[in-house]
């Protein structure tokens, strides 16, 4: 069933109309393309006078992906697993504010839409995560509060290289917890990510 849509008329300065053709030119498409590329990030944020803003009012800032993990493979691997874990929480609460807080799905269209990592499901429907997102824990800890929602319990910040490699106990906990799956090298990928397979 075909979506009914809207036609919207706007003003604009001449300005942005040769930004919008320089866009257009860059990418070869259409202006009505490429205005509603930009009217569909409506869905993600709110422009508040000159900020941007998620829909639960946080104030954002944009960076450069490179600079970000530059930030993350700096900081140790407890303090990854915290900021993981609080980002998680941070899409969770955008989902929870409009009901799919169990929409796996939705949560990582989000996650796609904030620039964070693109939307990736191998043909096995293992959620694949690139590794130019952060270093490992910081993933680790990211996926599991993402998909978990906490309900089972966070991050166990015991999970680090240097915990882990002094005991064969807590190696075994964390395999059947976290159950890290290869599936390409350039993707993180774990057994409790993998997306179940829709019915025709």
């Amino acid at each position: 069933m075909k979506k009914q849509s809207n036609i919207l008329t706007v003003r604009i300065n001449e300005d942005l109309d040769k930004i919008l053709d320089t866009i257009c030119d860059k990418r070869h498409l259409t202006k009505a393309v490429v205005v509603r590329e930009y009217l569909e990030m409506a869905k993600s944020f709110l422009i508040d006078h000159n900020s941007i803003k998620s829909f639960n009012e946080n104030t954002l800032i944009l960076l450069k992906r490179s600079f970000f993990k530059t930030i993350m493979d700096k900081m140790d691997e407890s303090n990854q697993i915290e900021l993981g874990t609080e980002l998680a929480r941070f899409i969770n609460d955008l989902a929870r504010l409009q009901g799919k807080i169990d929409d796996i799905d939705y949560k990582i269209t989000l996650c796609e839409e904030y620039g964070m990592f693109p939307k990736f499901v191998d043909k096995e429907n293992y959620l694949l995560f690139s590794r130019q997102f952060g270093p490992n824990k910081f993933v680790e800890a990211f996926v599991w509060t993402l998909i978990t929602k906490g309900d089972s319990g966070d991050f166990d910040k015991q999970f680090i290289e240097t915990e882990l490699s002094d005991s064969s106990k807590l190696t075994k906990k964390y395999e059947e917890t976290i159950q890290p799956v290869q599936r390409d090298s350039s993707y993180y990928a774990f057994e409790f990510a993998k997306v179940k397979k829709k019915r025709d």
